[in-house]
């Protein structure tokens, strides 16, 4: 495959699609800005596409709660063709307003049934929290092969606290290794706010299917790709920014399997 083609999903409120097309063209990807009424139309399919992604922003303004509205038109209007996408072995990553898409669609924690077992809240300090926070790494999924380290990126959100169904839907996650980061300090050790910036049960950060190929993440990765957007860049040794890994995994794991 020459370039790895990638659906930028967008609709009005969305605001984070031309940065997130950025990464993937860096990485080696085809993106294009795909406004979801042209897939329920059937003026474009998703099936012509290796990845899905949906990115940051502010969803139909999150009126109905974050991510809320393009989660039901994905689950009632588009799902046959998102389950066909995923039986091929596609893959699909939401970021922010995203992960919180995927969450309340129930294609993440993905239980086959979509039925919503874990959502994303309005954050413990009930504020837009705006900053760097470091990752931990963990799980195991396609997006974050090779990441070992804890990485450094932005959130940008008011609703990210990350909860679950009960008990049972967070020993599954863990079980079945989808929790993929959660937030840390500089140290990497687990801890409250502002190191962890909504609350989230277990420091949860974004999660992943069972086969590893759904993700959701609430930090922006496209927002961290170069160097240059670092805070304390002068001072980094490293050649690219944290997130680019992550874009760089999708575009090769679809360019050598898709």
């Amino acid at each position: 495959m020459k370039r790895p083609k990638v659906c930028i999903l967008r609709t009005a409120g969305t605001n984070c699609d031309k940065e997130t097309a950025f990464a993937f063209e860096k990485s080696g990807g085809q993106a294009e800005l795909i406004h979801v009424n042209r897939l329920i139309n059937k003026a474009r399919r998703i099936a012509d596409y290796q990845i899905l992604a949906i990115p940051g922003g502010f969803s139909y303004g999150d009126d109905a709660g974050a991510g809320r509205i393009l989660a039901n038109e994905l689950r009632f209007k588009l799902i046959e063709d998102i389950r066909n996408f995923i039986a091929q072995g596609k893959l699909i990553i939401g970021i922010c307003n995203g992960f919180q898409i995927l969450v309340k669609s129930g294609l993440l924690p993905g239980n086959g049934d979509l039925n919503q077992e874990a959502s994303l809240i309005i954050n413990d300090s009930n504020k837009f929290e705006d900053r760097w926070v470091y990752l931990r790494p963990q799980g195991r999924c396609v997006w974050t092969e090779g990441i070992k380290e804890d990485i450094y990126l932005p959130v940008a959100h008011g609703e990210g606290k990350f909860v679950v169904l009960n008990k049972q839907v967070l020993a599954r996650l863990k079980k079945n290794r989808q929790v993929i980061f959660q937030y840390c300090d500089n140290h990497g050790r687990l801890s409250g706010y502002p190191d962890n910036p909504n609350g989230s049960i277990d420091n949860i950060a974004g999660i992943s299917d069972k086969s590893g190929r759904i993700f959701g993440l609430m930090p922006h990765p496209e927002r961290h790709i170069q160097i240059s957007q670092h805070p304390m860049q002068a001072a980094s040794k490293k050649r690219q920014g944290d997130g680019m890994l992550i874009f760089k995994n999708g575009v090769n794991y679809a360019r050598k399997h898709l």
